[in-house]
């Protein structure tokens, strides 16, 4: 089992920036992918970024030169730096945990960005 809690979304302009943080419990850390996903009022949950424990990311074309996802293994924490933001990046974001051997996922409670215009 592992337990996900996101913090640091908020209220923010068109164009500033917030870092959301996600605090891993419960299992080992460093054999999970970790992923964000958002799901924005009347869409369908988008995986956003991800990073394997060796460090290698992925991003979804949208937020490429302005969101970057890191992790503290040591932490046990993933973050998603997100810079440059845009009315579309309103949200809920959502952190993911995923095994790729046993092919398990846990998911945080989420937490709500909005950018206003």
């Amino acid at each position: 089992q592992v337990q996900l809690v996101e913090s640091g979304g908020g209220l923010v302009q068109a164009g500033g920036s917030v870092r959301l943080s996600c605090a891993a419990s419960g299992s080992i850390f460093i054999l999970y992918t970790m992923r964000w996903y958002r799901q924005a009022p009347g869409k369908q949950r988008e995986l956003v970024a991800s990073i394997t424990s060796g460090g290698s990311t992925n991003y979804v074309n949208s937020v490429k030169g302005r969101f970057t996802i890191s992790r503290d293994n040591a932490a046990n924490t993933v973050y998603l730096q997100m810079n440059t933001l845009k009315p579309e990046d309103t949200a809920v974001y959502y952190c993911n945990a995923f095994h790729v051997r046993i092919y398990t996922e846990y998911w945080g409670q989420g937490t709500q960005v909005t950018v206003s215009s």
